[in-house]
């Protein structure tokens, strides 16, 4: 059964309150009166309501409804209401229609037929903003990640976590190796959050100067120092509202990091040569390649902000982890490259796919759109193919010769190489310790943290 919208009804008229709880009662409404502002107040905040209809004139209170509209556009703007009087003036109406009134109708009614239908509209376009609202919700939930490609578990899962994370007021750091797409990432939790409207800043804390970043985050006032010829905002400020996305937060000198952590613990932010306290609302996502836990142990970084910043962290796997994205992440990037370069877009040969499938990628979806836009570039035919790739991809052997008579001429990919015989003993260690970390930890020679970000790393189980 159906669940009755529910209507309150707000009038001094004890006549009118009983004529529209009959009427509307006999239309399958449910019905609650009052008897002045105040007491709809109460009600209001005690239960929600689908509808309000209210008498404009209460008592010696001339502008008794006016009071009651404003206070639904402040407490409950998806409330809708009627306003209803016998002392309509044009100026009244538009006020009231100002403030949120749905519709406007003057005592005595033209008939009980016309409440009715005034009623249900007023409810129809009310439940007809809610679903477009719910829709748009849905829609962005479930949005395709702006640039963001994939299908494999390991970015389906990253692609989840955006997606749960997003909406929530916790500070985000994203962990993963150069390339790997951390902005793409930090974007994507910005555009699904409810700061979306507002903007979004990146600021690379490793390609500024240790004597700028401080202005560029923070800004300055007149005269602070040689060059200061004017106040200016720092990037904390632009960002008010939105979200702020500190990447290679790893560089960030220890001085910066101190009033990274005030912000993070107050709110608010001093430029540089000012005295008063700039209150900021910004989301804080940061991003880095580096291993933050092994520079917290050598004093390298702040404890307390590591733990600041990493309440939900969130790792982008690399790319050599993600074989079966690679052949829709080339089409992806041939598409966009295509539309830049003002040219129809091609089909990737089977050889082609072949010799990115067997590329290791140390540079990650950064290296595969550097090389996907070359090969666009120098294509001359229907398809791109294999011919088309740099060398080192064309010669690329999955177990290069290690004798040295034996290197190849186009060299090896030393970091992928380093990193396979890494994840191979670190599964000899669980294998052998009965997958206990502690135990692995310490036949391995490190830290139970340094194998625990070694596992997300790789992309290996963790559990």
């Amino acid at each position: 059964m159906a669940t009755k919208h529910q209507v309150l009804v707000v009038d001094d008229e004890l006549s009118m309150r009983e004529l529209l709880e009959i009427v509307l009662q006999g239309s399958g409404y449910e019905v609650t009166c009052a008897a002045s502002v105040d007491e709809a107040v109460g009600l209001l905040g005690a239960s929600e309501c689908d509808l309000v209809l209210t008498d404009l004139h209460m008592g010696s209170d001339r502008q008794a409804g006016l009071r009651l509209l404003a206070w639904l556009k402040d407490n409950t703007p998806g409330t809708p209401a009627i306003m209803i009087t016998a002392h309509g003036t044009i100026e009244t109406a538009v006020e009231a229609m100002r403030l949120g009134a749905a519709d406007y109708i003057q005592k005595p009614f033209k008939s009980n037929d016309e409440i009715r239908l005034r009623v249900r509209r007023a409810i129809a376009e009310r439940n007809l903003r809610r679903e477009n609202e719910a829709l748009r919700t849905e829609q962005a939930r479930r949005a395709r990640l702006d640039g963001m490609v994939g299908k494999s578990p390991a970015f389906l899962e990253v692609a989840s976590m955006i997606r749960r994370v997003a909406g929530l007021p916790s500070t985000i750091a994203i962990h993963g190796e150069s390339g790997v797409g951390k902005e793409l990432v930090a974007r994507a939790l910005h555009s699904l959050s409810s700061r979306a409207d507002s903007p979004f800043v990146a600021i690379n804390c490793g390609g500024i100067p240790e004597t700028l970043l401080e202005s560029e985050l923070f800004g300055y006032k007149k005269g602070a120092f040689t060059g200061a010829a004017e106040d200016k905002e720092g990037l904390f400020v632009v960002a008010n509202g939105g979200s702020i996305l500190l990447d290679e937060i790893g560089e960030m000198p220890m001085m910066l990091q101190v009033k990274l952590l005030r912000v993070l613990d107050n709110n608010t932010i001093t430029p540089v040569g000012g005295t008063t306290a700039v209150h900021v609302d910004v989301r804080i996502i940061s991003a880095t390649n580096r291993d933050l836990e092994a520079m917290v142990d050598r004093g390298e970084f702040r404890k307390d902000l590591y733990y600041r910043l990493n309440v939900i962290p969130l790792y982008v796997p690399p790319l050599r982890n993600r074989y079966d994205d690679i052949p829709l992440l080339a089409q992806h990037l041939i598409r966009k490259h295509a539309d830049n370069m003002g040219c129809l877009p091609k089909e990737l040969s089977a050889q082609a796919v072949g010799a990115l499938l067997r590329y290791p990628w140390p540079g990650n979806v950064r290296e595969l759109g550097n090389v996907i836009e070359r090969a666009l570039a120098l294509s001359t035919e229907e398809a791109i193919e294999l011919h088309d790739l740099p060398p080192v991809i064309r010669e690329y052997t999955p177990e290069p010769a290690r004798a040295e008579d034996n290197f190849p001429p186009a060299g090896i990919d030393l970091e992928s190489l380093v990193a396979g015989i890494e994840m191979d003993y670190i599964r000899q260690a669980l294998e052998r310790t009965h997958y206990s970390q502690l135990k692995a930890a310490s036949l391995l020679g490190m830290t139970p943290r340094s194998l625990r970000y070694r596992l997300q790393k790789h992309g290996l189980n963790a559990d």
